[in-house]
């Protein structure tokens, strides 16, 4: 296989992928790409409805353990609920050819998000303490609109972020997001905000943005699933 040095494969999955496939399709991904044999990737998709639990995570923070189910995850963070509606986008990055910073990259991934919310004019903001990306509602209140969560091994990356487009936000309330309990924080989307974005289109600005802070992308055959 000829692999050009950041030339990234955009793959997108249209059915919903179980999280334990997905994290397995990561897995061995990542093992390519340091072997050589494959080059970095990029996959859109959604999951079933589920949480997942980060490396932070604290059991008193999963207040509804039955609602849906519940997997231990790898990556940085505390508990987050995945489900439709919610655009995420796994990046399996090798950062020894980019730059071996694991803040510059989640700066970089943040951007991401940043700029693919401004292509339908939300305006969305870093909070220093506070992972994700916030929208500022007014009279002190911040809801968040977009997760992070990065796992990284010999310097290749996994996981990613996750956008939410119109999922049930009454279903993040099985668990504390992301740790934060201030009520003055929240959760919202681009459909609570009042911005009707279909899927195609999320995925075109978030290639877009993409390309503006990684690199350029090739198209490829949608995985299974």
């Amino acid at each position: 296989m000829n692999i050009v040095k950041n030339d990234v494969e955009w793959q997108i999955s249209t059915a919903p992928v179980d999280y334990e496939a997905a994290v397995a399709a990561m897995e061995a991904r990542v093992a390519t790409i340091r072997a050589g044999t494959a080059g970095e990737c990029v996959w859109l998709l959604e999951h079933p409805s589920l949480y997942t639990a980060g490396t932070s995570a604290k059991p008193a923070d999963l207040i509804d353990p039955g609602r849906f189910p519940v997997f231990s995850s790898g990556r940085g963070g505390q508990y987050t609920y995945h489900g439709p509606g919610q655009r995420i986008a796994y990046a399996m990055l090798d950062l020894n050819t980019r730059r071996p910073d694991v803040r510059r990259y989640v700066a970089d991934l943040e951007q991401w998000i940043i700029e693919t919310l401004a292509h339908f004019d939300v305006h969305g903001e870093r909070r220093d303490g506070r992972v994700g990306i916030w929208v500022d509602r007014g009279n002190g209140r911040e809801d968040k609109i977009a997760a992070i969560g990065v796992r990284i091994r010999h310097w290749i990356t996994f996981h990613g972020i996750a956008i939410n487009r119109a999922p049930e936000l009454d279903f993040f309330s099985g668990i504390v997001p992301c740790g934060i309990k201030d009520s003055n924080y929240g959760v919202t989307s681009l459909a609570d905000l009042g911005v009707a974005v279909s899927e195609k289109e999320l995925d075109s600005a978030l290639e877009a943005a993409f390309v503006k802070i990684f690199g350029v992308v090739r198209r490829s055959i949608p995985p299974s699933g």
